[in-house]
């Protein structure tokens, strides 16, 4: 059976270049001969069952030796998509920016540094970072680097 891992290592508050917590696990996801798509909000790996599960404790055992604090793991069959609707991309996200900038008052780029925020919990709680490249959508909505919108998502928790 085919199988899709996708784990998100933190803290997320490295400006500009992703933390060595995540590079080092996806360095050992790549050593063990999946696939592998390295985002911002985590990284997706996928391959036969017999592949997989014996490589994620070494990608585990990376991301801790990288300087993980903690990481979030879900797996699912290759055939059966995520409950989320990660699948619908920018369209989703920008609808839900849309919403957000329309009850703070505004673009957001134009907002406050509380505001902006206060407008990325409001979009997490809508679900907007369920989205593929979402982090990175709204980022650029806010005027901010994505690693920005990580740090607002880290210090809400």
């Amino acid at each position: 059976m085919r199988l899709v891992a996708e784990f998100t290592t933190e803290p997320f508050d490295v400006e500009g270049s992703p933390p060595a917590h995540a590079t080092e696990a996806l360095r050992a996801a790549q050593d063990a001969g999946l696939d592998c798509e390295f985002g911002p909000l985590g990284t997706q790996v996928r391959g036969e069952q017999e592949l997989l599960l014996p490589a994620l404790p070494r990608v585990l055992e990376a991301a801790f030796a990288g300087g993980a604090s903690q990481v979030t793991l879900r797996i699912h069959g290759a055939g059966e998509p995520p409950a989320t609707p990660r699948s619908h991309g920018k369209g989703g996200v920008d609808a839900l920016i849309a919403e957000v900038a329309e009850e703070l008052g505004g673009p957001l780029n134009t907002l406050s540094r509380t505001d902006k925020q206060q407008a990325v919990l409001l979009l997490e709680a809508r679900g907007a970072f369920e989205y593929r490249k979402s982090a990175e959508i709204v980022a650029e909505a806010l005027g901010v680097t994505r690693f920005t919108v990580y740090n607002y998502l880290n210090r809400a928790r």
